[in-house]
């Protein structure tokens, strides 16, 4: 008797009702075709999951060089961590400005101040990285800052991504214009001679030029009176009124007073001179050994939140370096007193940081410098 048609709800079963009086051949033949079709089944579904996954896969690469190709495809947030004409935001309006122009890139300043600059890096460090909020700042919320004051909220050499260094302004030492003594080896021998005498203004406790003075005062052996001011305004003209005999500060504030003849430059703080003002010996020049190394500078930088995309760092970085290698660009900073740093890679940037990091941190442990968070 052949087998009678079925319809059964079993999954992978035999198309075959098998009844008691079905040959051992037959229930043989209908077990055989069940597992070869089971068989086949199984494999289409292996085939299908692994065309998914295939799919899937080049979906996300695709999309992920879409958004590297489309990159910027918004407004790009440059957060300055200063109140505008600061060092950080000039330097951060021209390059914005030169990028607007080259690339039509929409690059917008935010001026994120407080806390010395914490405020502004924390709402960097806390955005997502992914190339729309980027941070353009001086050295010293980033290495000056964590050297001296306790509980900032973030660790720069983790926490932040380096982009490109743009550029720097070194540190005149400078003296009231009828000081005694018209080199730094004659300042430094009157210093010696007379401990506690001289008093040595800087723009404010902890600041880099603060630090700087102490640096130089200890390895030279002078023990001058440091006294802190709100910024360099009023430091640098009671420098010039001969109220306090010596400070050290960034050029972007100094360097008119000395061209003006309010202050008289006795050296700056790089073992060459510098081409914003030539005529002003270098650290080498000066006549005293234990100063021949010292190359201290306030820069500015272009930096991302940690783990902003790869594609975003060198985006900006390839077109930074190309600006650098501009005349005109490299003639707009020397405008505002800023050296345009030479075409480089970001790493150069992250071991600036660990060095001035550590340098600071050592020179504000020996001269017991630690301030409490603003």
């Amino acid at each position: 008797m052949e087998p009678s048609s079925c319809r059964s709800n079993a999954p992978f079963s035999c198309p075959c009702a098998v009844t008691p009086s079905m040959t051992s051949r037959t229930t043989e033949a209908c077990s055989k075709r069940q597992k070869k079709k089971t068989s086949e089944e199984m494999m289409l579904v292996s085939r299908r999951a692994v065309m998914a996954g295939l799919a899937g896969t080049f979906t996300l690469a695709t999309a992920g060089s879409a958004g590297a190709e489309d990159y910027p495809n918004g407004p790009v947030r440059i957060v300055v961590p200063f109140p505008p004409g600061n060092f950080s935001d000039v330097v951060g309006r021209l390059l914005t400005d030169e990028m607007k122009q080259r690339h039509n890139a929409t690059l917008v300043v935010d001026n994120r101040a407080g806390a010395t600059g914490a405020i502004g890096i924390q709402a960097v460090t806390r955005s997502q990285p992914d190339g729309y909020t980027l941070l353009l700042s001086s050295n010293s919320p980033l290495t000056v800052n964590p050297a001296v004051r306790k509980n900032i909220p973030f660790d720069v050499l983790t926490d932040l991504v380096p982009i490109a260094l743009i550029g720097w302004t070194g540190f005149l030492i400078v003296v009231p214009p009828d000081f005694p003594a018209n080199t730094l080896a004659e300042a430094v021998a009157l210093m010696r001679a007379s401990p506690d005498k001289y008093v040595a203004a800087n723009p404010g406790a902890g600041t880099a030029g603060h630090l700087l003075t102490e640096m130089i005062s200890r390895t030279i052996g002078a023990r001058l009176v440091h006294t802190s001011y709100r910024g360099s305004g009023q430091a640098l003209m009671d420098v010039s009124q001969g109220r306090v005999q010596i400070m050290i500060d960034a050029m972007t504030s100094s360097l008119s007073q000395v061209r003006g003849g309010n202050v008289k430059a006795l050296a700056v703080t790089a073992p060459q001179r510098s081409p914003l003002i030539p005529e002003v010996p270098s650290m080498k020049e000066a006549g005293i050994p234990e100063l021949a190394d010292i190359d201290v500078v306030s820069w500015a930088g272009l930096l991302a939140p940690a783990k902003t995309p790869p594609h975003v760092i060198s985006y900006w970085s390839e077109r930074i370096n190309a600006l650098l290698s501009e005349p005109a660009f490299v003639q707009r900073l020397a405008a505002i007193n800023v050296e345009a740093a030479p075409p480089g890679k970001p790493e150069q940037l992250h071991q600036l940081m660990e060095k001035d990091l550590a340098r600071w941190s050592k020179v504000a442990k020996e001269a017991n410098i630690a301030l409490g968070a603003e």
